[in-house]
């Protein structure tokens, strides 16, 4: 993985939820996700309710995740963004323990857990400080 590639990695590993972005139904579908980062892979957990899963399975998506409303004063802000190929996944039992806890209910109907897995094609990492010499080498 080329090291701006791992930045974008180490980055997107420190939130817990992103948005994932795709096509259903030839109409724009943005949803957000719970996500890990393993083995440069990002692995997405939504609910089944909503159908958005059968619109990412199969397709290129683009998923991204940021600091931009939890960080502190002194720390830059940043953004990252993948775009990769998705399909359906099952988790091992160490991916399911990093997942955490599934939640019981959304928009009052049962949770009905899926997992997808997003290969990475490509990664960008967005930073609001652009005086750096490398816009991201000095990201904490």
């Amino acid at each position: 993985m080329a090291s701006d590639d791992q930045l974008a990695a180490d980055l997107l590993a420190r939130a817990e939820y992103g948005r994932v972005a795709t096509s259903m139904r030839a109409l724009p579908l943005l949803a957000s996700a719970r996500h890990i980062v393993d083995d440069g892979r990002v692995l997405l957990r939504m609910s089944r309710g909503h159908g958005h899963h059968r619109a990412c399975a199969g397709s290129v998506v683009a998923y991204g995740a940021d600091n931009l409303d939890t960080a502190r004063p002194g720390e830059r802000r940043w953004s990252v963004q993948i775009v990769g190929a998705c399909a359906e996944h099952e988790p091992t039992a160490a991916q399911w323990e990093r997942f955490g806890p599934v939640p019981t209910r959304t928009d009052g109907e049962p949770w009905d857990v899926v997992h997808l897995l997003i290969e990475p094609q490509f990664w960008s990492v967005r930073s609001d400080d652009v005086a750096l010499e490398h816009p991201f080498a000095h990201i904490p």
